[in-house]
C-alpha cells in the first residue's frame, strides 16, 4: 500500500489538518491524511461554532482561496449573525451556530470526495529524515510511509495531558490518547518546543435547563452565508441561543474549589488564552466584576446536548456541578460531561519561515496548535497555507505567501513568523493596521484570482468573481453619474434627520451620508427599477454602499499599503551576517540573527527593533 512515495502526508485531520489535505490534493498532489481516529475528522473540540470577530473575516478568505471550511459551515449551520453591525464595515464579522456532528460528517464527505487524497488511520510517532530534508513519518506500529513533504498539524494531541480538578491524566481531548514521540523527535533535530493551556465547559442537558429564566438570542432575520459560491444557501430556519449570568454566589461556590484546582496549586505551569479565559481565572482576575456572561448554545439541530461557552474550568466536578446550579435557568441542570483543561506541546512559529515550513528541515511545514495559535479558524488557514506550499515545494515552485494588506490569513501567520507568540495566539480586527480593507464582504475580489493561478479555486470561481466586479462597477457609477433631485431626495433625507437639498445633486454624494442606507436610496423609483432591471444581488448591492461611504478611508490605506509594499520589494539575503554591522544594537543583532527576516518590511516589525536598526539595515544593502 505504502510502496510509492506520495507527494504530501498531512498528520493530524482537525481542521488544519483537512484544509491541508485538501489544498495538496485539489492542486494536484498525491496526498496522505494519517490521524489517529478517522471517525474524528475536523471535529469540533470546543464549542459548536465558526467565525466571530476577525475569524469570519478568516474563514471568508479560506473560502475566497477554494478551501473548504465556510462550505462546510453553511451546510452545518443552525444559527448565522452578522457580529458588530453596529460599527462600520471594517468590523463586521460573520459567525454561525453549527451542528457538531454534521459540520464532522460534512467535512469527511467533501474529504472523501477529493480525489488524490488517501486516508490512513494510525499514530504517527516519528520523522524519517535524509540529511536536512523530510523524508516521511514513521507510525507506532513501525510502518514507513514515504513523502516529497510532510505538514504536521497535532493540535492539542502531542503530549497532552487533561486536567480535572487534582486528576490529570494523558489525552488529546476527551476520550481519547495523547501523541507521543514527536516532539522528542524534532528536539533531537534542534527545535525548541514549550507548553500551552486551553480549556473547555461543561456540557448539559437542555432538557434540565429552564429557558425562560434566560435572554433568547435569535439569528439575524435576514441571514447571510460565509461562502461566496452557490454551493450553499442561507438558512431559512435557525436555532436560538440565550444568555444568563454567573452571581456573587456563583463566584463563592467557585472559590470554594480554588485549594483543589490545577490553575492555582501549580499543577498547570503552562499559559492559556488570555482572551478566553477559564469561569474561575475571570472572578479571580477580575474580583470586582460581580457577574459574567454565559452564552447557552445548541449542539445541533436535534440534540439536547448545550455548550456554556463562558464557563470553561478545570475545577473539581463537584465544584463545577454546585457553582452552576446556582447560575439562574440551570437549578436542575444535568451534566453530559465536566469541564477540563489541556497542556499540550507547541513549538515557537518563530522557527518557521512565512510559507510555514521550518527553517531547520526543508519540506516539513507546521500548521495549527503546534504553532502555537488558538481557534478551529486559525488552525483551518494555516493549514490551507500549509497544503499550498507543501505542493509548491514538492513541484519545486516559489512557495505562495500572503501579504498583511492582503488577507487577515497574512497578519496572522507574520505575526506567528515574525513575533512569536508565548500565550495561545487569537486572532482579532485590532492586529490588522488595513483592516478597512481586508473585510468580510470582499475577500473574493482580494483573494479569488490569486488562487485560481495557484490551481486551487475553480474557473466557475473566477467568472462569479469577475460578474460581481462588473456589476459593482455598474452601479457604483450609476449612483456617481446620476442626479437625485429634491422632490426624489427630501422625503427621506427629512425622516433620517439628515439636511434636505435645495437643487439637484449626484446620488453617490448623497449616499455618502452617514445616515443614508440602501433602504432609503432604494426607496427612490428609478434606483429600484434600475437595480431590479439589471438583476443586482444584495451582495453587489452592499458592495457598493460601501465603497461608496468609506471611499477616503479605503484610498488612505491602499496608499499606507503601497508603502508597506515598498519596503517588502527590499529583501534580506538568507546568509546576511548582522553581527558584522557594529552599529546595531546587540538586543537587534540577536533578534534578527534568529529569526532571520526575508525583507526589510518584516524587520521593522520584530518586537525590539527600532527604526534606526532599520536605517543601518538599508545603508548596508544600499538603499
Amino acid at each position: 500500500m505504502f510502496e510509492e512515495r506520495y507527494d504530501v502526508i498531512v498528520v493530524g485531520g482537525g481542521h488544519a489538518g483537512a484544509e491541508a489535505a485538501a489544498a495538496a490534493a485539489n492542486m494536484g498532489s498525491k496526498t496522505l491524511l494519517v490521524t489517529m481516529n478517522l471517525q474524528n475528522i475536523a471535529q469540533m473540540s470546543c464549542n459548536p461554532a465558526m467565525g466571530g470577530i476577525a475569524k469570519g473575516q478568516i474563514i471568508c478568505e479560506i473560502d475566497a482561496m477554494g478551501g473548504y471550511s465556510g462550505i462546510v459551515s453553511d451546510k452545518s449551520a443552525i444559527q448565522f449573525k452578522m457580529l458588530n453591525r453596529s460599527k462600520g464595515p471594517a468590523m463586521w464579522s460573520p459567525r454561525v451556530q453549527s451542528d457538531r456532528m454534521l459540520f464532522a460528517q460534512t467535512w469527511r464527505d467533501m474529504l472523501e470526495q477529493t480525489s488524490l487524497l488517501d486516508f490512513y488511520q494510525e499514530m504517527v510517532t516519528d520523522l524519517i529524515f535524509e540529511q536536512d530534508q523530510i523524508a516521511g513519518v514513521i507510525t507506532s506500529t513501525g510502518i514507513k510511509i514515504y513523502a516529497q513533504s510532510v505538514v504536521l498539524t497535532n493540535g492539542t494531541f502531542l503530549n497532552g495531558l487533561i486536567h480535572i480538578g487534582e486528576k490529570n491524566f494523558g489525552g488529546g481531548r476527551a476520550g481519547e490518547s495523547a501523541s507521543k514521540g514527536l516532539t522528542a523527535t524534532l528536539q533531537q533535530r534542534g527545535f525548541e518546543s514549550g507548553r500551552m493551556k486551553t480549556g473547555t465547559p461543561p456540557r448539559v442537558d437542555g432538557r434540565s435547563l429552564d429557558f425562560s429564566k434566560m435572554e433568547e438570542q435569535p439569528g439575524d432575520d435576514d441571514p447571510d452565508k460565509f461562502s461566496y459560491s452557490s454551493l450553499t444557501q442561507p438558512l431559512t430556519k435557525q436555532r436560538s441561543c440565550h444568555i444568563t449570568y454567573t452571581s456573587e454566589d456563583v463566584h463563592d461556590t467557585l472559590r470554594t474549589g480554588f485549594d483543589r484546582s490545577p490553575m492555582f496549586n501549580g499543577s498547570i505551569k503552562s499559559t492559556g488564552p488570555r482572551y478566553c479565559p477559564s469561569i474561575e481565572d475571570k472572578i479571580n482576575r477580575f474580583a470586582d466584576k460581580n457577574r459574567h456572561q454565559i452564552f447557552v448554545e445548541p449542539e445541533g439541530w436535534n440534540t439536547i446536548e448545550y455548550y456554556i461557552n463562558g464557563f470553561s474550568t478545570s475545577l473539581p466536578q463537584d465544584v463545577q456541578f454546585e457553582a452552576l446550579k446556582k447560575v439562574k435557568g440551570f437549578e436542575q441542570v444535568k451534566f453530559f460531561r465536566a469541564g477540563y483543561a489541556i497542556e499540550y506541546d507547541y513549538f515557537p512559529p518563530t522557527q518557521l519561515t512565512h510559507s510555514l515550513e521550518t527553517k531547520l528541515v526543508k519540506g516539513l511545514f507546521f500548521a495549527g496548535q503546534i504553532n502555537g495559535t488558538t481557534g478551529y479558524e486559525e488552525a483551518a488557514a494555516q493549514g490551507m497555507m500549509a497544503g499550498i506550499n507543501a505542493h509548491l515545494y514538492h513541484k519545486g515552485e516559489d512557495r505562495f505567501i500572503l501579504q498583511r494588506n492582503e488577507a487577515y490569513i497574512g497578519v496572522l501567520i507574520d505575526d506567528l513568523i515574525t513575533k512569536g507568540t508565548e500565550e495561545p495566539y487569537r486572532m482579532f480586527t485590532s492586529r490588522a493596521e488595513y483592516r478597512t480593507l481586508l473585510r468580510q464582504d470582499n475577500a473574493d475580489f482580494r483573494l479569488t484570482e490569486k488562487a485560481y493561478y495557484l490551481g486551487l479555486a475553480k474557473e466557475d470561481r473566477l467568472q462569479a468573481v469577475h460578474l460581481k466586479s462588473t456589476q459593482t462597477q455598474a452601479l457604483k457609477s450609476y449612483y456617481e453619474k446620476t442626479s437625485i433631485s429634491p422632490e426624489e431626495a427630501n422625503s427621506f433625507l427629512t425622516e433620517q434627520n439628515s439636511s434636505p437639498i435645495k437643487q439637484s445633486d449626484k446620488m453617490a454624494k448623497i449616499y455618502s451620508r452617514p445616515n443614508i442606507t440602501r433602504k432609503e436610496m432604494c426607496s427612490v423609483p428609478k434606483v429600484a427599477s434600475y437595480i431590479k432591471e439589471q438583476g443586482f444581488s444584495k451582495s453587489v448591492q452592499e458592495q457598493v454602499e460601501i465603497q461608496i461611504k468609506y471611499a477616503g478611508y479605503i484610498e488612505k490605506e491602499k496608499l499606507n499599503a503601497d508603502k508597506l509594499n515598498r519596503l517588502e520589494a527590499v529583501k534580506i539575503p538568507s546568509d546576511f551576517d548582522y553581527h558584522v554591522l557594529a552599529s546595531l544594537s546587540h538586543e537587534a543583532k540577536e533578534k534578527l540573527s534568529n529569526i532571520q527576516p526575508q525583507t526589510i518590511s518584516q524587520a521593522s516589525r520584530i518586537s525590539g527593533i527600532n527604526p534606526s536598526d532599520i536605517s543601518v539595515l538599508l545603508v548596508k544593502l544600499g538603499r
